[in-house]
């Protein structure tokens, strides 16, 4: 839900931005010949808002692009919690070798974020039970496994959140950059058949602009969407896998000290 909620803000805020980018900075009379004609630009501003309508499109999904991979990037950090996640995890080790449960405990509150949160689940668990003499020792590991694995299915999606939506910006850009190039290719041979073959030299100019601005405007999305997409994808697999090897030298450790 907060998901979609958030998503929905950028969509909209980004759609307000590059309309505004649209008309106001690219459509500046300035970067023009003709100033209101907008027809005969001036530099590159005046080139791409030749690019039509599909121009703005392309910016937002650009925009949306950079406000994920802020989002994306701002929340890895904060999964990775206060500290070195590696210093934090030879603390807690240390501490459990030394039967400290509270002290680990303790380091988690401490750490925070994704890891600190699954290994003091865990841990808390384990806590409750270890003094249950109704359980044998098997029955408390695979107790404590279990509240491990339940915390890692809570923590992944967040870790995961907003990847799906960087790999359709990322796709649905490439699809908007050949829909502008197909409108622009469309002008530039309704030109050529304009006035009983003799063309429309500033409207042919302007159809093939509009074709290969779109092109790149749409191949710039795309790239930006391809490159954070794998890029977080494997980040966020190094996290994970990170996280499982944490958990299983926690619970081995436990699995020594009960037995």
């Amino acid at each position: 839900m907060k998901q979609s909620i958030f998503l929905t803000i950028v969509i909209f805020v980004t759609l307000v931005i590059a309309l505004g980018i649209f008309m106001f900075v690219l459509g500046d009379t300035s970067n023009f010949k003709d100033g209101e004609g907008r027809q005969n630009p001036l530099n590159l501003l005046g080139t791409i808002y030749t690019g039509g309508i599909i121009v703005p499109i392309l910016i937002m999904l650009t925009l949306m692009n950079l406000t994920l991979v802020f989002e994306r990037t701002f929340s890895l950090r904060k999964a990775n919690g206060k500290s070195s996640i590696t210093s934090f995890l030879q603390n807690v080790q240390k501490s459990l070798l030394a039967g400290k449960v509270d002290d680990a405990i303790k380091a988690c509150d401490a750490q925070r974020g994704s890891a600190a949160n699954i290994i003091r689940t865990g841990l808390a668990r384990y806590k409750e039970i270890v003094s249950d003499g109704k359980l044998d020792a098997e029955k408390k590991m695979a107790e404590t496994k279990r509240a491990i694995e339940e915390a890692t299915s809570l923590e992944t999606p967040l870790l995961e959140r907003n990847l799906i939506a960087l790999s359709t910006i990322a796709s649905i850009a490439t699809m908007f950059g050949l829909l502008g190039t197909v409108i622009g290719m469309i002008r530039s041979f309704r030109a050529l058949a304009a006035q009983g073959g003799a063309p429309d030299a500033i409207q042919l100019s302007i159809g093939i602009s509009e074709a290969l601005i779109n092109t790149a405007l749409g191949l710039l999305a795309a790239i930006i969407g391809i490159i954070a997409y794998n890029f977080f994808v494997t980040k966020v697999d190094n996290f994970t896998y990170m996280i499982d090897e944490a958990s299983y030298n926690v619970v081995e450790i436990l699995n020594t000290k009960t037995n």
